[in-house]
């Protein structure tokens, strides 16, 4: 069975939208939702990007059901792993049972703010397993110390704990974050319908959950969504390792520049025509993913979520016997 979830952008809404939207969300019928965490928005055009801890707990106070995970955090540079620590057990606190926390090796646009040389992924990688073991170090509980590679944890202890510790899931965007995934996540997630890469995580040994975010661009007419997702979202038709190595969002706009709108039509479903909607969920569950995510792109979040509580949430689980 494949939940449907939904996708709550940091990079495009004020705190208190994204607050109100997540309660939408679950009052339509979303199982699950996860929310970016940035420090930049992709392009300037987006316009915001919220510190994500505050926007969790108004969330974990304005909800109820709903199952939330950040989508993803990166653990390693911008933020110590056991502050990190501190932030996911508090929500997962704030949220018994249904907070989970998404971690990656993260992308040049926010996590070299402080200075630090941006590393090439393998040492990323190398950061990114301290980290987790850093954070399951201190989930444990009592006074705990970790003299590592690249980081030192001193006398440090969680007094706030949840009953359960959250899940962690590792986000991956080639196989060798799939094989980290399986070998040390809880769940994984991945941003693209790629069987392969659901194999090397399961060849890795993951058993747990597969999320998968699926962006769209809803709208009463399909030329005007169009438009909307190509002013908003053009990074989507940026291709390669550029999401992970770009500095700015002036040099995102920049990359922007060589995608045209028709691409940006061709990279994801625009429009209200709900049989293409749930065609591209479907490649997602043909790839290997039980959870799906939908990014909705621009400001018609309300729109959007209705749209779904009427033709997707209904119709996919009539199709999958939900």
């Amino acid at each position: 069975m494949t939940a449907i979830g939904y996708a709550i952008s940091s990079e495009e809404h004020t705190p208190s939208d994204l607050v109100r939207n997540a309660v939408l969300a679950e009052a339509a019928g979303f199982e699950f939702a996860l929310i970016s965490d940035h420090f930049h928005p992709w392009i300037d055009r987006q316009g915001h990007s919220p510190f994500v801890w505050s926007v969790i707990g108004g969330i974990a106070e304005r909800t109820e059901r709903i199952r939330l995970g950040t989508g993803v955090t990166c653990p390693t540079m911008r933020i110590h792993p056991a502050i990190l620590a501190q932030a996911a057990a508090t929500s997962a606190a704030m949220m018994p049972g249904r907070f989970f926390f998404g971690v990656g090796t993260g992308e040049n646009l926010n996590e070299h703010i402080l200075g630090e040389k941006w590393p090439p992924y393998d040492l990323r990688s190398e950061m990114l397993e301290e980290a987790i073991e850093v954070i399951r170090l201190l989930w444990k509980g009592g006074e705990q110390s970790h003299y590592g590679e690249y980081y030192i944890v001193e006398n440090a202890r969680l007094y706030t704990l949840p009953d359960e510790a959250p899940p962690i899931v590792i986000a991956a965007g080639g196989p060798k974050s799939a094989e980290m995934a399986g070998r040390l996540g809880d769940g994984f997630v991945g941003t693209s319908a790629q069987r392969e890469l659901i194999d090397a995580y399961r060849e890795a040994g993951g058993t747990g959950p597969r999320y998968g975010q699926l962006t769209v661009c809803w709208g009463p007419d399909e030329a005007a969504a169009r438009r909307t997702a190509f002013e908003i979202w053009p990074t989507a038709g940026v291709k390669g390792e550029l999401a992970q190595e770009l500095p700015t969002p002036a040099h995102f706009q920049q990359a922007a520049q060589m995608v045209t709108e028709e691409q940006i039509g061709e990279a994801m479903v625009c429009g209200p025509d709900p049989k293409r909607h749930l065609e591209a969920l479907q490649e997602y569950v043909d790839a290997g993913y039980d959870h799906v995510y939908i990014h909705q792109v621009g400001p018609d979040q309300e729109g959007f979520i209705d749209f779904a509580k009427r033709e997707i949430l209904p119709a996919f689980a009539s199709a999958t016997g939900r």
